[in-house]
């Protein structure tokens, strides 16, 4: 039995399938590990949401922004932009039901055992684990309520920046979501910052990623995460995994095998491009 985890996977359905074979991936016995933005930008989104939801109980996998973004669009509450190349999942026969599968995808995965931590953007230094497991666990039940557009319409949006125990609503909802699928720097209290997206050697002071200020999580626990690409597996420190290495933009898609911390890595089929 192995454990595999794998970065953001962005429509890009050949090489997620490509990766698999050469690790000679087996469902039946195998689980599958995945950082979220399933969809968007790659030319093959839905049947990547087929192919997973297929998986079953194999794959463990969070929500993404992109992934919120097809909810929202789906909603009509967001627009659907031509470099999303979204209309082939929109339009197919069985949309609802994907749609439906999608919204119901945790936003945090925590394994005890392994001592995994997986969240698409990472875990604010303001929560420890039980906080983000509370957050986590109160946007999930919004999303696979019959109220969920409600929240995706007031899910966009920065602020609030900070984290309080005093925070309620959709305030606290938003933030939350932000620090789970957005996230990237930090002020140094732990406050986010929502516009930076260089590398660290070019971010601004006094901002620094999530991941160099010191956290509130247990001791012994590694963090796999996705979302910024531009870190290209680079600048975390140990057991930090930053796993999307920008397949959708002409870069390698990334696995890491769990058992044998071992990386393997598929070229990308996709023109570099940045539209």
């Amino acid at each position: 039995m192995s454990t595999y985890l794998i970065g953001d996977v962005h429509g890009c359905y050949r090489e997620l399938r490509a990766l698999l074979e050469q690790v000679n991936f087996e469902p039946q016995k195998d689980t599958l590990w995945l950082t979220g933005d399933l969809v968007a930008r790659g030319p093959e989104s839905l049947q990547v949401l087929r192919y997973v939801k297929s998986l079953g109980s194999s794959v463990r996998l969070v929500l993404g922004n992109h992934d919120l973004h097809l909810l929202g669009i789906y909603c009509k509450i967001s627009r659907n932009k031509p470099k999303d190349h979204l209309d082939e999942l929109l339009n197919a026969p069985d949309a609802d039901e994907l749609i439906n599968w999608l919204r119901r995808q945790p936003l945090l995965q925590v394994d005890e055992e392994k001592k995994i931590i997986m969240a698409h953007a990472g875990i604010t230094p303001q929560w420890d684990l039980d906080t983000a497991k509370m957050c986590a666990r109160e946007v999930e039940s919004v999303l696979s309520s019959d109220a969920y557009p409600l929240f995706i319409d007031a899910m966009y949006g920065d602020m609030p920046n900070n984290w309080s125990e005093s925070l309620m609503g959709l305030p606290r909802l938003r933030f939350s979501t932000n620090a789970l699928t957005r996230m990237r720097y930090c002020f140094p209290h732990g406050q986010l910052d929502m516009m930076c997206k260089d590398t660290p050697t070019k971010a601004p002071s006094p901002l620094k990623p999530w991941f160099a200020l010191p956290n509130k999580l247990p001791e012994g626990y590694s963090i796999f995460f996705g979302h910024w690409a531009s870190l290209e597996g680079k600048y975390t420190p140990e057991h930090v995994y930053g796993l999307d290495t920008g397949c959708c933009w002409g870069g390698d898609m990334t696995l890491f095998h769990w058992e044998s911390k071992q990386y393997y890595y598929q070229k990308s089929q996709q023109k570099h491009r940045k539209d």
